[in-house]
């Protein structure tokens, strides 16, 4: 009975995208334009310097928010990458995963927070993320480069699609996680919705979400490989090229690269959430020395205080003694 039963929805899926890409071509070049533009302004920004000022830009940036250590090895990383030949496609790399990102970010933390004020929102968009995160993600590819045709953007928009659900899903956790005493105490107060969430769930949450950011590019890195299958210029598509002639030597060179990337990536934004707590950090160190500061500065006006109320006491005692 079973045999003859079939639901066409491969069919009404390709439909759909033929539909589009007919009736929707103005807004496909536009998003193709101004993703491109991005990628290949920040690839170009990336590569133009000498690397030796890059790598020093970004070992500053490891020891602002992180420790001495991390620099150290930031720079013997990269030098790695560029003693094996692939400080360009590592650029290349870079640049795509940190617009993928930030397009990931800006769309994935709104969605977050309105689902966590809303329980239909969320109800709604929870089956939709479990769709996003579990679809294999060479199925993306197939749409997107119908779409977009080969190069940067359908690697980017992939990576969106694939990295968007931990975005969401630690933003509504963050925000839902924040003491409800407290936002109690901010209605209480006559605090608007808006204003608590910027002055009280926000702050709250922001480790929390800074993890979500953290897995965000996590997996917009593990589709590096998948970019290069898009036609994508960078480490993925050296893989790729690897993967295909068996050279092995290729392979792993720029798997290094990838490997380099995604560490320096991850201690660097695990850290951004609270830099204050890493005592290597320059931020720590400005941090611990502002409060040490306040410290001193609130125990000599506690003594000053004291003195004078003692002084006030004596002179009090003078005036109540009998001449």
């Amino acid at each position: 009975m079973l045999e003859n039963f079939h639901l066409p929805i491969g069919d009404w899926i390709s439909k759909l995208v033929d539909w589009v890409r007919d009736n929707l071509d103005g807004l496909l070049d536009v998003i193709s334009t101004v993703v491109s533009f991005l990628v290949e302004g920040l690839s170009d920004l990336l590569i133009a310097p000498p690397a030796l000022v890059i790598i020093a830009i970004f070992a500053i940036i490891a020891w602002v928010v992180r420790s001495w250590q991390l620099a150290i090895g930031t720079v013997v990383m990269f030098l790695v990458i560029i003693g094996v030949a692939q400080w360009d496609n590592a650029m290349k790399t870079l640049a795509l995963v940190i617009i993928a990102t930030l397009i990931t970010v800006v769309i994935a933390i709104p969605v977050g927070i309105w689902a966590a004020r809303n329980d239909t929102v969320s109800a709604i968009v929870k089956p939709v993320l479990d769709f996003m995160q579990t679809m294999p993600a060479l199925v993306y590819l197939i749409p997107v480069i119908v779409f977009f045709s080969i190069g940067f953007v359908p690697g980017v928009i992939a990576t969106v699609i694939f990295s968007f659900p931990p975005g969401v899903r630690l933003t509504e956790l963050g925000i839902r996680g924040v003491d409800t005493e407290t936002v109690e105490a901010g209605h209480a107060f006559g605090a608007t919705p808006n204003q608590i969430l910027r002055g009280i769930q926000l702050p709250q949450a922001m480790p929390t979400i800074m993890t979500g950011i953290n897995q965000v590019i996590m997996l917009a890195l593990s589709m590096a490989v998948i970019a290069g299958m898009a036609g994508a210029d960078g480490l993925g598509k050296e893989v790729v090229a690897a993967l295909s002639t068996i050279d092995v030597a290729k392979g792993v060179e720029a798997g290094l690269g990838v490997v380099f990337i995604a560490v320096y990536l991850d201690r660097v934004t695990a850290a951004a959430g609270a830099p204050s707590d890493y005592r290597g950090s320059l931020l720590g160190y400005f941090s611990r020395r502002r409060t040490a500061q306040r410290n001193a500065r609130a125990d000599a006006e506690a003594q000053a205080a004291a003195a004078v109320a003692a002084t006030e006491e004596q002179l009090a005692r003078g005036n109540r003694q009998p001449y």
